[in-house]
């Protein structure tokens, strides 16, 4: 009988038992195939933190969520963010959160016991960080900051290591500036607005969109004084390293994988981080050009960086001795291939 005169009830009383058989063995096959590759492609969630919402270099997880770059590496990345370097530090000891992107200076927790360790370079000198004051401020640069007031996240931070780090820079020493930790930068607004703090550290992009509403200026981009250096880190749990290292290096490559994509693609990336750290395009287009050469392409830590965060440790309080730098990053992971 041709196949496209069979009946519409395949099977029937006469129906052969070795027809019965075979399509059994057909179906169970299929069932099989079928459960294989619903979990070949179940995806691993990963929670992913943020120290801060607005940054153009944290904003490279949205990029890869939109791209289908995790997707693609099975990964179902969850997205928080949070009010600073300590507040996911906390964050991750608990286990709210199995990686995040923050500071390097956080890098120290780890010698605190804190159960997270850096384990990829994302991103080095601080030319995504601006010194900004309003727009009537009399504050031109580094040399005007003796004793005034500049906002930062939290104690500890790298927004507190960069103000402290300025003032030793001009001869003051480590205090010659007063660190106001505020947290978000809408708190940190609002203290300039209400006239009690004469600066503040923000995202670049930021400062640039302040700045084309007319309401403050950067005076000072902090890559201009700290060369060697790691503005932002990957850290896992000891859980996710220890426990689910497979599924943190596809994670990883995920993430190296998005660094190329937006090199190769400033369209896309600029739209989405614009939506993302919320400014305009136009603001977001220049931030592109003027810091995605600063991201790490595969994660790889470089030792001269490495020598300058160990030292910011003790100076920030967050440890009372310089660390071996052995144990503030676990470079298993890296280099990233793909």
């Amino acid at each position: 009988m041709p196949i496209d005169s069979a009946p519409a009830h395949p099977l029937s009383d006469s129906t052969p038992p070795q027809a019965l058989r075979g399509r059994a063995v057909i179906v169970a096959v299929a069932l099989l195939c079928g459960m294989a590759v619903s979990g070949a492609f179940a995806a691993d969630t990963v929670r992913q933190g943020k120290a801060v919402p607005n940054s153009f270099a944290f904003g490279i997880a949205e990029v890869g969520i939109q791209s289908k770059i995790f997707a693609q590496e099975g990964i179902d990345l969850e997205v928080s963010s949070f009010r600073g370097d300590a507040q996911m530090q906390q964050a991750l000891t608990s286990g709210a959160i199995d990686v995040g992107f923050g500071s390097g200076p956080a890098m120290g927790f780890h010698a605190k016991n804190v159960p997270a360790v850096a384990v990829a370079a994302l991103y080095g000198r601080p030319q995504n960080l601006a010194l900004v004051v309003p727009e009537k401020s009399p504050i031109k640069g580094a040399a005007d900051l003796k004793g005034k007031r500049v906002g930062v996240t939290t104690l500890g931070s790298l927004t507190d290591w960069l103000v402290r780090e300025t003032s030793r820079q001009q001869g003051w020493g480590s205090d010659g500036i007063v660190v106001m930790p505020l947290g978000s930068m809408q708190a940190r607004l609002a203290a300039v607005d209400r006239g009690e703090l004469d600066a503040l550290i923000l995202e670049a992009a930021s400062g640039y969109q302040l700045q084309d509403d007319g309401k403050a200026k950067p005076v000072l981009f902090f890559g201009d004084l700290v060369r060697d250096f790691y503005t932002h880190v990957i850290f896992a749990t000891d859980d996710m390293v220890q426990k689910r290292p497979d599924v943190l290096r596809r994670y990883l490559r995920g993430i190296f994988k998005t660094v190329a994509f937006m090199k190769a693609n400033k369209d896309f990336t600029v739209k989405s981080e614009a939506k993302t750290i919320e400014v305009s395009e136009a603001v977001a287009a220049k931030v592109y050009d003027v810091q995605l050469s600063a991201f790490s392409t595969d994660g790889s830590f470089d030792p001269k960086a490495i020598e300058v965060i160990r030292r910011s440790l003790k100076e920030l309080g967050i440890l009372d001795f310089e660390p071996d730098p052995k144990t503030l990053y676990n470079d298993t992971f890296v280099p990233v291939k793909f």
